[in-house]
């Protein structure tokens, strides 16, 4: 199968993530509005030309004053900074189904190489007639890296928002016909 255009399905897929507060616990959230530029054979990776940008606005972590915060100049400063982009620069298959994906993350005015372990799920055809292929993204990002610095100490020691983000992400796409 050689590379063909695929549609990011965003009623099927999700764009997610977790931090630490107060060293503690996590708190968890997503964003609600996110887009993909996908030529790939899902079967092979290798050859993959991805790219992926997310709207910042549309951050979700079922609290207003939280989302708020996060969309202000104290974090993702959405006025200046109103998109997340990861575009693929070399894809390396570690399993069947896996594949360490690097490429340059741009957050907040920063452009870092990040990796992310994405594991292709599989395909199939939906009731309609068209195919459609699943795809998982984990990874690791440090907010510090990308200038994201507000913090608050706490009174018994520590800080109230973790440096280290996790990222997962759900994506189904379509075939272009």
């Amino acid at each position: 199968m050689t590379n063909a255009k695929w549609n990011l399905d965003v009623t099927h897929s999700s764009v997610d993530f977790s931090v630490k507060h107060m060293m503690f616990a996590t708190v968890k959230g997503g964003f609600q509005s996110f887009e993909a530029n996908i030529e790939a054979n899902p079967t092979d990776l290798t050859t993959a030309s991805i790219s992926f940008s997310v709207d910042l606005s549309s951050v979700d972590t079922r609290n207003e004053d939280r989302d708020n915060h996060l969309r202000s100049a104290d974090f993702f400063d959405v006025e200046n900074h109103p998109k997340m982009t990861f575009t693929a620069t070399n894809i390396e298959k570690i399993d069947d189904n896996e594949y360490n994906v690097t490429g340059d993350l741009s957050l907040h005015g920063e452009t870092k190489s990040e990796t992310f372990v994405v594991a292709f799920e599989g395909t199939g055809v939906d009731p309609w007639g068209n195919e459609k292929a699943g795809f998982s993204v984990d990874g690791k990002i440090k907010r510090s890296d990308y200038g994201l610095t507000w913090n608050a100490p706490l009174e018994a020691g520590g800080v109230l928002v973790g440096d280290q983000i996790k990222i997962s992400l759900q994506l189904q796409a379509a075939k272009e016909a």
